[in-house]
């Protein structure tokens, strides 16, 4: 059985932009091996909209060295970047965006959300790269919530649906460059659940709905995130509420991670010459897709 390290208590609410009020969970400058390929882990709880006439979101801003992955939970994202990309995902959806060598990239709320206001809830992870492919072409995944499997679990326990890696004899859709496993994980009341993981392998579980007991002792509720050691292939989950949460799984990449800002790399020279490529404008800009509109520029994520 895996053996808990830590929880990690729900931050302070911060906004990313104009849309995305968020509590940062995982830092890209928190100690890299803790929790490899992991990197930044924002969770934008329920939050209310009022009707706009203007998209609210963060406009263009450059990535490079890592991957986004974007799961919408309530309202609708649209997404343009610089290497041609565009799409919107809505409930249940999923975004996978490698930056690699660099994109720019606009997020916006979607048209009809942002007209129409209502519930926001989105979660972004960003999933670093070996330096092998840090510098490897973009690549972009829209995975819609049809296309994600869903395993109902025994005894009407729950249900979970595998975005990454394998679960319970089904794949995930999300094509990854280095070995892991994105699980998005309902229990019933009274539900329960044991997870197979590989060892030596990074956990980590995020409280999203009620309460869960993890390995029928601790406690994680809503924004609470529980870090796993590698050692032991099994973790259980149980709820005697309603419950959700998000189940994190990698082989840490062992290499040394530079963050500054949208850029991680290996090295402060690799740092430096992203930036250069970006002011230079080497990784592309975009055409404002609402030229007649104003929009947030700060904050990027």
């Amino acid at each position: 059985m895996k053996k808990l390290k830590s929880i990690r208590k729900s931050p302070e609410l911060h906004r990313v932009g104009n849309g995305f009020p968020v509590r940062s969970i995982l830092s890209p400058q928190d100690p890299p091996a803790e929790n490899s390929p992991f990197l930044l882990l924002d969770y934008a709880e329920s939050y209310e909209f009022e009707p706009s006439a203007n998209p609210r979101g963060v406009g263009e801003h450059p990535h490079r060295g890592f991957e986004t992955v974007t799961i919408a939970c309530q309202g609708t994202i649209d997404h343009r970047d610089s290497a041609g990309n565009a799409g919107s995902i809505g409930p249940g959806d999923v975004q996978w965006m490698t930056a690699a060598s660099g994109v720019v990239q606009e997020e916006l709320h979607g048209a009809d959300f942002t007209r129409e206001g209502g519930t926001f809830e989105m979660i972004q992870l960003w999933v670093n790269l070996p330096a092998e492919a840090k510098m490897s072409a973009p690549r972009y995944q829209e995975l819609l919530k049809e296309q994600i499997p869903v395993i109902d679990l025994s005894g009407g326990d729950g249900i979970l649906r595998v975005i990454a890696g394998e679960a319970f004899g089904e794949t995930g859709p999300a094509q990854t460059v280095t070995p892991m496993n994105l699980w998005d994980l309902t229990l019933s009341a009274g539900g329960e659940t044991t997870l197979t993981l590989p060892e030596n392998t990074n956990t980590l579980v995020l409280g999203l709905e009620g309460a869960i007991r993890l390995n029928e002792r601790e406690r994680l509720v809503q924004g609470e995130l529980a870090r796993f050691i590698g050692e032991g292939e099994t973790l259980s989950l149980s709820a005697a509420e309603p419950a959700r949460a998000l189940v994190l799984n990698g082989a840490p990449i062992e290499e040394p991670v530079v963050a500054h800002g949208p850029f991680v790399m290996n090295t402060s020279d690799e740092i430096r010459e992203a930036l250069l490529d970006y002011q230079a404008g080497k990784m592309g800009h975009l055409v404002q897709m609402f030229p007649d509109r104003e929009l947030d520029r700060g904050g990027a994520e």
